[in-house]
């Protein structure tokens, strides 16, 4: 499941993941970002994780293919969450992206707020 949140807005876009996530989820990401790319150019992306249980194999496919189409749309990735593989795939990521991307715990999440929302 997912939820698009209200820190969302200019080339921020801000999402709470959670449960498992499918192509259904990708289907309203997926236009979500394409449009914000579309009107902004590179984009910064917040995902909040919380009791995310990763993807089904289709929804992994959708999130590679987006990967693949838009490795050099993003400018900034934070990744939010409270489990070891969750900063695990933040490290994973790095070669696949020119986006920077740093790995937040939930308990810092306006941390990362106020990182993704910096146009350092």
């Amino acid at each position: 499941m997912h939820q698009i949140l209200p820190e969302t807005r200019d080339d921020v876009v801000a999402l709470r993941l959670s449960g498992k996530l499918d192509a259904t989820d990708y289907e309203s990401i997926i236009p979500t970002l394409e449009s914000h790319i579309e009107h902004h150019g590179k984009i910064r992306v917040f995902w909040e994780m919380i009791d995310c249980d990763g993807w089904t194999i289709e929804g992994f496919g959708k999130d590679v293919g987006f990967d693949v189409r838009h490795a050099n749309d993003l400018s900034k990735i934070a990744i939010v969450g409270d489990k070891k593989w969750e900063k695990w795939m933040s490290g994973l990521m790095k070669p696949f992206t020119s986006a920077e991307i740093r790995y937040f715990p939930i308990s810092d999440r306006l941390s990362a707020l106020t990182w993704i929302q910096s146009h350092e």
